[in-house]
Parts: structure tokens; sequence; C-alpha cells
């Protein structure tokens, strides 16, 4: 035995880095020294890297350890003899010398390793580590005599591929695949080298490589991370079968059971276990996709699997003429795919991108109306391609997008008018594919709108809106499209007030008036040519006719004379006029002559220009009339300020190529319901916020509305209560208030006028009706809700209410805007005589009791006095009359317990009810408000797990697919939101957190799950874990909306400015964000504002009206706050760059420079 350990220590043995310990040799080791690896397994050998790293044993041996981890180990060395020494005393006397040898052992074993780790603490305080490296792994020296194999792991460590290398010589530390499985020896083993190799002097180790190595490189040098990286490196991949998306829908239960006896058992059911390199992965894959399209070649998700696939090729290659053949082969694979599938818009849409990605853009756009002939109804075909030619700024000009606009708006209602036909003639008018159609137009003209708006043209964007409404909602009936253009052209020319205007009738009312008017004129005149008949005239009367026609025949000559020499006198009279100009700016020192880049040097002129251009942006914005635009004195002189009066004047050849007709009742409240939002109205929630009308609006914003940046504030201050910073700021701060209140006053009297003359239209519609006495309330108070105890829209209300007795639901929203102004007893009073009347009404009138129940508890609710007990009480005797059927009377006492459960009883058979109709797909606002009732009543009885559970229950009638396009369904699950909220302390994270992410997937582009999100993440969760969350939003479905919400976080908590500079670029690096306004503004402004670096702030202000050059409060930014760093020339460059791209541009700069010339 003396002799066998002799020979142990005289022959070290040369340890793998990567040691395979079989379950036998571990059993029969004594020692924790490592152990002579055993001959490579298949599964862990590649001969593609082999080498000597045996030494590296040597150098961590002799590496001093952390003095409290040796204490530690030599406490528990020394406490174990103690506890053993009486055994090792009961057998003192015992005659085997089997016995003593194996005691003997023991504890010289154990003085040994106590002496080598004083000895290793000895050489780390004395600094003597590098005489102890004889050779590094890799050297020539032991490379050939004691050759082992080492294996080179595909994977690696992820700080690897992170950072590039490692900081100098820290070594990656590998952890076992499945420690369960490896010997308690083994693992014991790893163990002690993951502690004591992560305390490794680094430093020291830096000083004792060989030359040879320091050129070469160690494994994780980059020499061996590009062989990590290299396509012929074969890794190990396990493959599940392919399944075409045409199989079956269901699992089998057979492959449930074998795949977790397979997980069990170590091996994998139905799969193959095969090793492969990049090559070969790419042509496994491309045979696979072959297959797959040739055996469903109507497998739409096959073919863009395939397309998508290619770009994971391209980005693997990094030659240019490489990526570019594999883009001409994803082109062809496409084309093959749009050439079997010619009417799937997905599959030309991700065609035409990669003709994007090849083709210049005249190319592109030559390819885009060769497909837009072929497929005109297509609403996302059209609305694609008007982004890409309004984002590309060499060919933008104002004109031109007009001529798309006009050409999208005229075959979409070509499409539809087509549809209609054919519905008509097979009596199905109200076929699903008209009703998308026409709500697809109506967003391509709310697109117009916009871009108008943001273009300088104010006016014609009211005035498109006016035009379309009277055209659509009070077309006179049973007329010819070209009769009712030429009627409309009659109108349109006409005094005749138009919608939004005091007085308005509409078209349909105007034309009537006007016939009657004609119908009088024609009796009268016939009553006083009668009056004249009994007496002889003479001939007078031909002689008058031809008098008169001589007198028009003289009156034309003489007219076509004083033409002639009216533009003769005209002509002269601007020259005078340009030579008294240019003589009158040659005496405050301007050159006319000189180039237009040195006319204004200063840029504070350029400020005031753009501050006078902004204010008269916020002021004109309503179309005038010929009376009143002027436009010439009554001598014949030209009135300059009356000439630019006229260029604000609507004429109907401006708007008579984008006019349409909608036959649809969902396309027509679209309209209207966008028109609201559109200028600034507040309306309730109308479409989903996965609707594409939502995300086209979302997109194109300039500023944030009001309904986002209330929400905006209340995370904002949630965030700042709960973390106090000193750097932390909100977005509003950033865009600042541009709402002017004049204009907001007037905007909301039009909004007002227009939504009253719409009522006609949609008869006892409670959202417009809720519309129109909000708009009176901000134009009677001026955005100011606290200034009167009375509620400005009592007047307006009581008004409606008198033409229309009937209307409970108009009575509903007059009580709720009565309660949100504090007066509840008022409401209370209108409350309690609607539901009153309600058994009186019509059927079809009754069954909007729950959506007045509903809001009347609310309102109790969200009264908060000093007696909170009365308000409970209150709200549950509103919500029991609803549940248990019977007639309502106003609140006297608490409700007994008897009612109570009637109520709960009756909410139970109502709820059976509706779960049956929602599984037919009859969601409307009544039913949900029934929900909500009964939730709420539950929560108010029971407790809040009771009202949870009944919203659960509603959700689990409803299929996900249909949930994530319902608008009702959303505010059902905001109000669901909102109820976990108010719980959350007594509730547990888990639920809180699980409901407002599976809420984020059904509704990803929702401003209010992402307002809960943060409200409950900060006080949950940790920062990283809500930055993870918002990076795969932001992966998953980038919106304008994930990311305003990211930044709101970074900057309420004071972030770095590099993180918040990174999501700024991250998002415009997006390709579809890359057009958004609002976030290249943000962006301009915080670089100015917060981290006051105007260089960057230069950089990405060029940036942003590159890619949006049409919003002109994008181009006005760079004079506002870019003054100080731009110059006069650049400023004067970039006004005649706005002219050349056709922005309306409403002040001359001479304008500023007179009224310097006129301050004393």
């Amino acid at each position: 035995m003396e002799e066998e350990k002799g020979l142990a220590e005289s022959e070290e043995p040369k340890a793998s880095l990567f040691p395979l310990f079989p379950a036998s040799d571990a059993s029969q080791s004594h020692s924790h020294q490592l152990i002579t690896p055993t001959p490579p397994t298949q599964w862990l050998s590649n001969s593609s890297f082999t080498a000597d790293l045996s030494v590296i044993n040597d150098a961590v041996s002799i590496q001093p350890q952390p003095q409290p981890l040796l204490e530690e180990e030599e406490e528990e060395v020394e406490e174990e003899p103690e506890e053993k020494q009486p055994k090792s005393k009961e057998y003192e006397f015992l005659e085997s010398d089997q016995d003593d040898n194996k005691m003997n052992s023991k504890n010289k074993n154990k003085k040994k390793k106590k002496k080598k780790k004083r000895k290793r603490s000895k050489e780390r305080e004395d600094g003597a580590r590098k005489s102890g490296v004889r050779a590094w792994a890799g050297s020539d020296s032991n490379s050939n005599t004691n050759s082992k194999d080492y294996y080179f792991e595909s994977r690696g460590d992820p700080d690897n591929l992170a950072f590039g290398s490692l900081y100098r010589m820290d070594v990656a530390r590998y952890k076992p695949h499945n420690p369960l499985k490896l010997s308690g020896l083994y693992y014991q083993g790893l163990y002690w080298w993951n502690r004591t190799g992560a305390m490794l002097d680094r430093d020291g180790d830096l000083d004792a490589l060989d030359s040879k190595l320091v050129s070469a490189g160690r494994y994780w040098s980059a020499k061996y991370t590009a062989l990590e990286r290299h396509k012929n490196l074969k890794r190990v991949r396990l493959l599940a079968p392919i399944k075409s998306t045409a199989a079956d829908d269901f699992i089998p239960l057979s492959d449930i059971q074998t795949s977790h006896e397979g997980v069990d058992s170590g091996s994998v059911s139905r799969a193959s276990m095969i090793e492969e390199s990049w090559e070969d992965e790419v042509l496994r894959r491309t045979r696979d996709f072959n297959k797959l399209t040739r055996e469903n070649p109507h497998d739409e998700k096959a073919w863009l699997a395939f397309a998508e696939f290619q770009d994971r090729v391209a980005g693997m290659q990094p030659q240019k003429g490489a990526r570019l053949q594999t883009l001409e082969k994803k082109i062809s694979i496409l084309e093959k795919a749009a050439e079997l599938n010619p009417d799937n818009e997905d599959l030309l849409l991700c065609l035409l991108k990669a003709y994007q990605d090849r083709d210049n853009i005249d190319v592109l756009i030559s390819r885009w109306e060769k497909i837009l002939m072929q497929h005109p109804g297509s609403y996302k075909l059209w609305r694609e391609f008007l982004h890409v030619v309004q984002g590309d700024f060499s060919r933008f000009k104002v004109s031109d997008m007009r001529k798309m606009y006009a050409h999208a708006i005229q075959a979409l209602s070509a499409a539809s008018s087509k549809h209609f036909r054919q519905g008509h003639q097979s009596a199905k008018p109200s076929d699903t594919a008209i009703v998308q159609l026409e709500l697809g137009l109506v967003d391509i003209f709310l697109s117009l709108c916009r871009f108008e708006w943001q273009a300088g043209y104010q006016e014609l964007a009211t005035a498109l809106f006016q035009a379309e409404i009277e055209f659509t909602l009070f077309c006179p009936l049973l007329l010819t499209e070209q009769s009712r253009r030429r009627l409309f052209e009659h109108f349109w020319n006409s005094d005749g007030a138009r919608v939004g205007e005091e007085d308005a009738l509409g078209w349909s009312t105007w034309l009537e008036r006007e016939e009657e008017n004609r119908q009088k004129v024609i009796k009268d005149e016939e009553t006083a040519r009668d009056n004249e008949k009994g007496g002889w005239t003479g001939w007078s009367e031909p002689l008058f006719k031809d008098q008169d026609g001589s007198r028009n025949s003289i009156n034309a000559a003489n007219n076509n004379l004083d033409v002639g020499e009216l533009q003769e006198e005209f002509e002269d009279e601007d020259v005078k006029q340009e030579d008294e100009t240019e003589a009158l700016l040659k005496k405050l020192g301007i050159d006319v002559e000189a180039e237009a880049s040195c006319e204004v040097k200063e840029t504070s002129t350029w400020a005031r220009w753009s501050e006078e251009e902004s204010s008269r942006d916020c002021d004109q914005w309503m179309p005038l009339r010929r009376k009143s635009a002027g436009g010439s004195h009554g001598d014949g002189t030209p009135d300059r300020e009356g000439d630019e009066q006229l260029l604000r004047v609507i004429l109907y050849e401006d708007v008579n190529e984008y006019l349409f007709s909608l036959s649809s009742v969902e396309a027509r409240l679209s309209l209207m319901s966008q028109f609201i939002d559109f200028f600034g109205g507040k309306i309730s929630q109308f479409i989903c916020t996965n609707n594409s009308s939502w995300i086209e609006k979302i997109l194109s914003l300039e500023e944030l509305p009001d309904v986002i940046l209330s929400t905006l504030r209340r995370v904002h201050d949630a965030l700042t209560k709960a973390q106090s910073s000193l750097n932390s700021f909100s977005l509003e701060e950033l865009l600042g208030s541009t709402n002017d209140i004049s204009k907001r006053t007037d905007m909301m009297k039009f909004l007002r006028n227009a939504t009253l003359l719409c009522l006609t239209a949609f008869p006892r519609n409670y959202i417009l009706e809720e519309a129109a006495l909000v708009a009176e309330e901000l134009s009677a108070t001026k955005m100011n809700s606290s200034c009167s105890s009375d509620t400005p829209c009592r007047v307006l209300a009581k008004r409606l209410l008198k033409s229309d007795r009937q209307d409970v639901l108009l009575c509903g929203v007059y009580a709720r805007r009565e309660a949100a102004y504090g007066n509840i007893d008022h409401a209370r009073r209108v409350f309690d005589m609607a539901l009153s009347l309600m058994e009186g009404l019509p059927m079809e009138l009754r069954s909007n009791a729950p959506l007045l129940y509903f809001w009347y508890a609310e309102a109790e609710l969200a009264n908060n006095p000093a007696d909170s007990g009365e308000t409970s009480f209150r709200a549950l005797h509103i919500l029991s009359c609803l549940g248990s059927g019977e007639t309502y009377s106003p609140f006297k006492s608490q409700p007994s317990s008897l009612k109570l459960l009637r109520a709960h009883q009756g909410f139970k058979e109502r709820i059976r009810t509706v779960r049956s109709a929602w599984v037919r797909g009859l969601i409307d606002d009544q039913s949900v408000a029934l929900i909500c009732s009964a939730a709420l009543f539950e929560e108010l009885t029971s407790g809040w797990a009771a009202g949870i559970e009944v919203l659960d229950q509603a959700f689990a009638t409803v299929l996900p697919e249909r949930q994530s396009h319902s608008y009702q369904l959303e505010y059902l699950f905001n109000y669901y939101v909102k109820m976990l909220q108010r719980h959350h302390k007594q509730l547990s994270l888990s639920k809180v957190w699980e409901s407002v992410i599976r809420g984020l997937q059904i509704y990803p582009f929702s401003p209010e799950l992402f307002g809960a999100l943060l409200e409950i993440g900060h006080l949950y969760t940790t920062p990283n874990k809500l930055r993870w969350m918002f990076d795969d939003f932001c992966h998953k479905k980038p919106s304008v909306i994930v990311w305003i919400f990211a930044l709101l976080f970074e900057m309420s908590r004071g972030s770095s400015q590099h993180r918040i500079h990174g999501l700024f670029e991250r998002a415009l690096a997006n390709e579809i964000l890359h057009n958004s306004v609002v976030l290249w503004r943000c962006y301009v402004a915080y670089e100015i504002n917060i981290a006051c670096n105007p260089s960057a702030a230069r950089r990405i202000f060029f940036r942003a009206i590159h890619a949006c050059p049409w919003s002109k409060s994008l181009w006005l930014d760079g004079f506002l706050k870019l003054n100080s760093i731009l110059t006069g020339k650049e400023l004067s460059d970039l006004q005649e760059v706005m002219r050349d791209k056709e922005l309306n541009l409403r002040t001359d700069i001479y304008e500023i420079l007179l009224q310097d010339d006129l301050i004393p």
C-alpha cells in the first residue's frame, strides 16, 4: 500500500479541463484530487479542437485561496479528528494490521491536505505563483509528450458572445447538463472547482502566458469565437417532426404519453438527434420547405416561413453579394407564392417589402402601381402604398400625395359600390365584406384629413370632413350619382350653412327649403302676372326682349373691353407696387436681389417667424366663404390681405375627388366617431385598440391626445410617489402644451353644432349625445370645469330631453355629467326619474335598463363622502333592483337580506342568458353592463373574490379570437383589471400580474393595460423585470404605445441618459415606427431640454424631417428649439425646402422684418 501511494504521489495525474467521471470510478475514489479522465465518450468528442490543458490544474493548485474559505475548511478538518477520536481509542487495543493501516492512511491524507493548504496560503503571501507554472495548454513542450483529448463546446460561455471576450484571464464556468445523474464525488469536485476558479487572481495569470499562447489565443479569443460561429462547425440538434398546418387540430393522447415517458427516460419520442453544420441545416430546411410548399401550395404560412428563413440565412452571410443573392432567392420564392395565391394580401405585402430592399424608389412605385391595378379593392395594399410614398423624402410633394389619396378613395369607393350592387341583387345588402370595405375606405379618408392637417392645410381638412358628412349622412334619397354630385355642387357653392356652422340644417333639408322657396317665388310671379292681365300692353314686351338681347350683347362687348383694360391696369399696378416694395425694402436695408440665404441672418427673426406661423396655424383652421374672404376693394384695386384670405376658401373642385357614399350604418357611425375624435372631443370607447383605425391614428400622431395623457399623468404620479428622484420628468413636459384656449373653445363649438346635427341621422345614440354635452361644457367653460357650480351642459341637456322624453339613455348621460361636476343630488333626481319611467316604455327601450343601473351605481360609489356606508347601501339598493327585477323605487333604507338573496339569484339567471347569447356572438353594451353590475354586486355583498369569479366565468365563455376584436369585451377586461387593482393588497401578486399579462397578449396596444402594468409592477417586481417585459412586447408587437410607456417608466425613475437614448434609437429603427412624428418630436425635445446636447438634437432633427417630410410641426420645431445651433442660412434653406415640398406657409418673413421696423 505504501509503495502504491508513493507511486501515485510521484506521478501526478494530468486532469482534463472537462473530466468525465464514470459511476464505477467515483465509487472507488477516496480523495478530492482530480482523477485522470477516461477515454472520451462519443457525445462529447470533437476532433476540431484538441490541446493539452492539464497544466491548468497545477496553476490552480498553487493559486492562493481566499482566507475565509481556507479558515472554514481548516476548521472542518480540525473538527473531524476531534469527533472521531473516541472511536479510534475503542479500536486501539484490537490486533488487526489491516484496520491500523486504514486509519493511519486516513490520518496521513488529512494531514497532507492541511499541509498543502497552508503551503498555498504561504505562497500567496510571498507571491511565488509564477515559479510553479511549467507550461500552458497548447504549448509545444507538452503537446507531444502528454497529449490528451480536449473538447470544444459549441455553446460556450454566454459572456464570450455578449462582450466579445472575457476580462483578462477570466475562465468560463460550466455547469453539468443534468446534475442529478452525476456521481456524488464528481459533483463535489466540480463544485470545489467552481468555487476556487471564480476567486482566482486574473491579473496574475497574464504574466505567466507563453509568447506563442499570447499570439494564438485561448479558447475565448476572437480566433476561436470565429471558429464557433463558422458555418462548417457541426452541432448536435434535436429535431421534432414538422407538422403541416393542414394537420388535425387535436393532439392524440398517445403522443402525450410517449412524450412524457421520453422525457423521463432521457430519450425523445418522434424526434431525431443529428449532428449538422449551418450549411447542413440550410440544406435540410430548404429541402423540408420545398416539400411542404409543394404538398401545400396554398398554405400562406408555409410560404411566409420559407421567406423568413431566407432572412436568417442572409443574416449569417458577411458578404454583401451573398446577401443580395439570398434576397433574390427570397423574391423568387414570394413570386412563386403570389403566382399560386394571387389574392393573398399578406404574401403580396411581403413580396413588395422584399422589392423595397432591392429596387430603387421609381421601380418600386411602378411595381406597386401594377399590383394595385390588379387588386384595386384592397384596403391593406392601398394603406401600405400610401405609407411608402408619403415617407419617401426625395419624391414627396403635397400635390402628388393628394393624387395618390384620390386614386385610393376612388378605387375603394368603386369596389364598395360594386359589392353593394352584387349584394343587393342577391338580397344580401348587409354583407360583411361590404362593411369591412367601407370601414377601410373611412380609414383612408381619415388618413387624408390627418395628412392635410399636418401639412398645414387645416381649412382643407375641415372642409373635407364637412363635405363628406353632408354627402354621406344628409344626402337626398333616390338620386343617381351624377345628379347627386351636381346638386351637391350647387349646395357647396351657395351660402347655405354647412356641418358645424351655426344654423346648419343639412344638405337634404337645405335642398327642400330651397325647393320650397323656389316654388314660392314661382307662385308669386304667376300671381303677379295674373294680376297684370286685363289690358292692352302694346308692343313693348317683344321690344323689351330685343332690347334686352341687344343690351346683353353690348354689355358682353363692354365687359370684354373692361376685362382687357383691367388686366393691363392690374399689371401696371403690380409693377408699380413691386417697385414701391423694393424701394421700401432698400430703405430698410434689405437687398431683394441678393440670395435668399443671405436675406435674414439673425436666428431670432426666424424664431419669431416660426412662433407667428404656429399661432396662425392654431387660429386659421376654419374654411372661409367668398363673401367674408373679400379679395378687392370696391374701386377694383386689389387687396393683398383679401387675396390671402381667398386662399382659405375651399371650392367644390378641391373636395370633389374625395367624396364617396356609405351604405352601412357601421361605416357611417365610424366616420362620425372619428370626426369627433379628430377635433379633440371626448367620446366613449367606440373601437377596439386592436382595430386598424386605432393603430393608424396612434402611428400618425403629432402630439399625444388627452386620453393617453391622462393615463400617463396617473402612472407618472404613481412612479414618482413610490420612488422620488430629482432627475425624473414626464413626457408631457417634453412636448409641452400646444392647445390654445381660444382655438379649443371655437373648435368645441364647431364640434357641438356638428354632433347635434348628426343626432338627426343617429337618433338616441348615447355616445354622440355624451360627446355633444362634453363639447358644450368645454366650449362654455374654456377647459375649466371648476369655474361654476352649475353644469354648463344643463341647458342643452334639458332642451334635448324636451324634444324626446323617452330617451332614457340621454337622461343617464346627463346625470353622469351632473355627478362629474359634484352635483350628486341633482344627478340622483335625474336617475330616479329615468328609472321610474322605465316600466312604461317599449321593450326595445327597456333593454337599456342595465346601462342606467350600472351608471347610477358607479356614480354613487364615485361620490366618496365622509360617510361611505350610505354610499355602499345606495349602490346595493340600485343593483338589487336590477338583479331581482323589481320595479325601481328611490332609496330609503338599507336593502334587506331577502332582497339581496333575490338579486343574487336573479343575476345568476340573467348571466346564464347572456352567456348563451355570447356563445352565438351577440355581444352588446347592455350585456356587458349587466355583467359589470353583477360583479359589482357580488363585490359589495360577498367580497372581491366573488366579483372576480363572475368576470372570470364571463371571459371563459368567449373565445380569445372574438375577444380581441370586441371593444365591449375590452371595456369589460379593463373593468376587471381595475377591480384587481382595488384589491391588490388582498390578492396574490401572481393573480394580478398574470391577469395583466394575459390582457396585454390579447390587447397589445391598450394604454390602460400598460398603465396597469406599471402601477402594479413597480410595487411588486424589480425594474429589470419590467424592462424585460417591455423589451418582449417591443419585439413581438411594436407600437408607439409600448415605447411611450417604456420611455415613461425610465424617465419617471430618472434612469441614465444612455438607456433612454437607446430606447429612442431602437424604437425609431423599427420600419413601422420610423415614420412616427410624436416619437421624433419627443426625441428632439429630450436631447434639447434634458440631455442638453444641441449637436445631437441637430442630427436627430435632420433625420426626423427626412423620415417625416409632411409634418409642419416637426419642421417648426427646428426653428423654435434649434435656433441657437442652426445658422440663419440653414434656417432660410429649411424654409425653402418647406416651400419645395409644398407645405402651407402662412407668414412671410418680410412681415416679421416690417414689424421690427415699426417697433420704436
